[in-house]
C-alpha cells in the first residue's frame, strides 16, 4: 500500500485552526499579586488559586527568595516587583533597593540588575508604587534597558496616567503589559467584587484583561474574591500567565489609573 504523504505545515495548519476553535469564545484574564517577599497576610491563600497567575515578588526581603521558589514550583510566572519613587506616599513603604529620580545612571542599572539578581525565576518587572520613576523617561531608559538586557518585559502597573512605557518599550524593544484594574485599592470585600465586575464589564469589548491585586491588608479578602469568581467565569474565561499573553506588538489597549500615594 502506498503511504500518503502529508505535509507538515498542513498538519501545523490544523492544529494551529483547532486551538482556535477550542479557545473561540474565551477571554483570556492575567491575574498578578504584588507585595511577596514579605510574609504578608494572605500569602498562602493566594498561593493556593486555582488557576495559574503571576507573582510579583519584592526583592532584598525576607520571604523573596521562598515566594518565588514556591510560585515557580507551581507553574506561575514570577516577576521582579521593583520599588519605584511615587509622586506622593511614604518613603517606608518602598522598601530596600528603591530607584529614585534622584540616582545617577550608574546607581540605577546597579540597583535594577541587583533586584532581578535577588529574585529567583523572574521573566519580567512592574513598578511598586512608581507614580514619579514611570513617568521620567532619563530613568525609565536606564530600567528597560536592562530588562531588555536580561530578556525581561515590563508590566506597567499604571499609578500613573503620565507613563512613558509605552513610548520607550516601543522605542527599545522590550514586551510591555499594561493592567487594566486594581482589584483592592480600596480594603473591603465589596469593593473587590466590585473591581471583578469591572473586569468582566471590561472583557465584554475586550479579548484580554490584566488585574492586580495584593497580598498585605486586603490578601485574604482579595484571595478569597476570587476563589469565588473563577470558577464561575472559567466556561468563557481562560486565566493565564503575563507571559502567556505577550505578543510582538508592544502596544497594549490600556486604562489610565491616576493614583497619587503609588
Amino acid at each position: 500500500m502506498a503511504l500518503i504523504h502529508v505535509p507538515e505545515q498542513m498538519n501545523n495548519a490544523e492544529a494551529v485552526g483547532k486551538e482556535a476553535a477550542e479557545m473561540k469564545g474565551h477571554r483570556q484574564v492575567a491575574i498578578v499579586i504584588d507585595d511577596f517577599g514579605n510574609g504578608m497576610t494572605g500569602t498562602p491563600e493566594m498561593m493556593q488559586l486555582p488557576v495559574k497567575f503571576t507573582t510579583a515578588v519584592m526583592p532584598f526581603m525576607p520571604t523573596t527568595k521562598q515566594d518565588a521558589e514556591l510560585a515557580h514550583k507551581l507553574g506561575n510566572d514570577v516577576i521582579v516587583h521593583m520599588p519605584m519613587e511615587p509622586v506622593r506616599g511614604k518613603p517606608e513603604w518602598l522598601g530596600p533597593g528603591a530607584i529614585m529620580t534622584s540616582m545617577s545612571e550608574a546607581e540605577i542599572r546597579k540597583r535594577v540588575e541587583a533586584a532581578i539578581d535577588d529574585v529567583p525565576f523572574a521573566v519580567g518587572m512592574n513598578n511598586h508604587m512608581g507614580s514619579k520613576v514611570t513617568a521620567d523617561e532619563r530613568v525609565m531608559r536606564v530600567v528597560l534597558t536592562v530588562v531588555k538586557e536580561r530578556g525581561l518585559f515590563f508590566l506597567d502597573s499604571r499609578t500613573t496616567y503620565k507613563t512613558v512605557l509605552p513610548k520607550l518599550t516601543a522605542e527599545l524593544g522590550v514586551p510591555l503589559l499594561s493592567n487594566q484594574v486594581f482589584l483592592d485599592d480600596v480594603y473591603s470585600t465589596n469593593h473587590i467584587a466590585k473591581q471583578v465586575g469591572v473586569m468582566r464589564k471590561y472583557l465584554e469589548n475586550n479579548e484580554s484583561c490584566v488585574i492586580i491585586g495584593h497580598v498585605g491588608p486586603p490578601g485574604k479578602m482579595t484571595a478569597s474574591v476570587l476563589k469565588d469568581a473563577i470558577p464561575r467565569m472559567q466556561a468563557d474565561t481562560q486565566f493565564v500567565r503575563l507571559s502567556d499573553m505577550l505578543v510582538p506588538s508592544a502596544e497594549q489597549d490600556i486604562i489610565p489609573h491616576p493614583g497619587g500615594n503609588r
